[in-house]
């Protein structure tokens, strides 16, 4: 078929025309290529114009150059039609290939005739999970969650204890070797000792790495199995195992716990809560909470069986699947890593407990990284014609600088976000990048840092993030140079560019009531929470209580 469209583009006809002018009867002839390209229109009237055509006969010409040129189509159709029949006919066609390939092409585009899109593994699984979590099964989830999540705790706390062995015991070897130094022992044995021991340490973490992985991954898949079990025997009324099936944890969770010693304890010491209204004209209430605590206490999860830490799962729980999801903004470098910081400690958080919904923090995080090598490529691509012109007129430094810099690295201000359903208070990570220029005390309103928080708190908006849990000063630990005029100073910033963003949400999502929580590092003094405290109804306005009192 397409060796004959070519033959057809190739073929040349000529159009002719007989009319009469006077006594003389003239002939136009006009040879044509088809299929013709051109629009008979534009044809027509470039002929008009080339050959000074009489004007009566105008009409008359169009109507017979669009008539060739259709049967002239036509004839065309026909015999590729006829040549892909023979085809057909001959062998040279599969015609179940072609009667495929025409049915998908007719269910692509017709959309009556077009399949439904079939719902993934992912959207049945979490339909489930949203029934199961709603329904008296909803103890019997979590109770199972707590008991993989022991499991796992106990591998990391054999793993850390391992390691701390192995560096105990190669940190007395090289105490020996560097007693001997310059006497038995040279430099190349001390840094054969030294590569010997890193190699030792990489096959061990690797070696807790990869059962770390398998324990997780068959966790997943036993949950996710018995999950959608349980939803069809709950489905069948004369199922008589269910009461027994649902039973079942509660017992293995208080052995669970009561084995195991290590306890993560509540340090939430000073907080306090506010109810305030913004707007102009139309007002809407929101939340505010000011806390002195660790951010990380928002996502780990408490190895004990008190009552408030299993209403925090669970209200964590029934909220996963709807519109009042809870973030968390974590200050990162720019690096989109889990080594170092306080990303390695979340990260650890993370792997302490499976993640039954979303994919772990890592491939996460391998995904945002190719996200971003892809935004950089792209970007440079667009803008490679303005650094050309720039570099003609003495720009070359700026480029310098460009090349320089890490491309899978992201810029202060910019920020990443990672999903879980395994932590104890959230849903949502936000890792804002922020530099050392936070730490000093010289910031505006139009610091990256701050433009950051205005485009989280947009993205909360337009993906119903309910609640935000902010860092006020804008650092997680505290340091010598954050004195009381600097933490003062910097509170009051954030305040007011948060109250600024928090007026301007309400023309972005029309006024909905949330939470934002101000969190500042443990380490600050109580008197200083205080004057936080004081601090914010300042800046806010915060509502007026009333005092009934009854007339005697």
């Amino acid at each position: 078929m397409k060796a004959n469209k070519g033959k057809t583009c190739t073929r040349e006809r000529e159009f002719l025309y007989k009319f009469n002018a006077g006594n003389q009867r003239l002939v136009l002839t006009v040879p044509l290529k088809f299929p013709v390209q051109e629009n008979a229109s534009h044809l027509h009237g470039r002929l008009m114009l080339l050959h000074n055509l009489p004007c009566f006969i105008e009409n008359d010409l169009k109507q017979s150059l669009s008539q060739f040129i259709e049967g002239e189509s036509i004839k065309d159709y026909d015999k590729e039609a006829e040549a892909a029949l023979e085809a057909v006919k001959s062998g040279e066609v599969d015609m179940h290939q072609l009667a495929n390939a025409w049915a998908k092409a007719y269910t692509e585009t017709t959309l009556e005739h077009a399949r439904p899109e079939e719902p993934s593994w992912d959207e049945d699984f979490a339909d489930v999970y949203h029934d199961l979590i709603h329904s008296p099964a909803s103890e019997t989830l979590l109770n199972l969650e707590h008991n993989y999540f022991v499991s796992i705790s106990e591998l990391i706390s054999e793993r850390d204890v391992e390691l701390k062995k192995l560096r105990e015991r190669q940190g007395a070897e090289m105490d020996k070797v560097m007693q001997e130094l310059g006497k038995s022992l040279t430099d190349q044995d001390v840094n054969a000792l030294a590569a010997q021991h890193f190699e030792s340490q990489q096959v061990l973490e690797n070696k807790w790495t990869s059962e770390l992985k398998q324990s997780t991954a068959i966790q997943k898949q036993e949950y996710q199995e018995w999950v959608i079990k349980l939803h069809q025997d709950l489905k069948n009324p004369n199922n008589s195992s269910i009461s027994e099936e649902i039973k079942v944890q509660p017992s293995q969770l208080r052995e669970s716990v009561e084995g195991n010693g290590r306890i993560y304890e509540e340090q939430r010491q000073l907080e306090e809560s506010f109810t305030i209204h913004l707007g102009a004209q139309l007002k809407t209430m929101h939340n505010l909470r000011l806390l002195r605590a660790d951010i990380l206490d928002f996502c780990k999860h408490k190895r004990n069986h008190r009552s408030g830490v299993k209403l925090h799962r669970l209200q964590t729980a029934l909220s996963l699947y709807s519109t009042s999801l809870c973030g968390l903004v974590l200050l990162v470098d720019n690096r989109i890593s889990s080594y170092s910081g306080i990303k390695r400690d979340f990260a650890t958080v993370c792997q302490e407990c499976t993640d039954f919904h979303f994919p772990g923090i890592q491939e996460q995080l391998e995904i945002v990284q190719q996200v971003v090598l892809y935004a950089r490529a792209q970007r440079s691509s667009k803008s490679k014609r303005q650094h050309d012109s720039v570099n003609r007129n003495g720009g070359n430094e700026d480029k310098s600088k460009n090349i320089e810099r890490n491309q899978s690295n992201i810029l202060p201000g910019e920020f990443y976000i990672t999903r879980h359903s395994n932590l104890s208070e959230i849903h949502v990570a936000f890792h804002l990048c922020v530099d050392d220029n936070v730490r000093s005390g010289n910031i505006t309103a139009r610091d990256p840092a701050i433009m950051g928080l205005r485009n989280i708190l947009k993205v909360c908006c337009t993906h119903d993030i309910t609640t935000i849990s902010i860092p006020l000063l804008l650092v997680h630990d505290m340091s010598e140079e954050m004195t009381i005029p600097w933490c003062l100073k910097r509170a009051e910033l954030v305040f007011k560019c948060v109250k600024g963003f928090m007026m301007e949400m309400a023309s972005w999502d029309g006024g909905i009531s949330r939470t934002v929580q101000f969190l500042v590092p443990q380490t600050i003094s109580e008197e200083m929470f205080y004057q936080l405290s004081n601090m914010l109804p300042q800046i806010f306005r915060v509502s007026s209580t009333l005092t009934l009192t009854s007339k005697h």
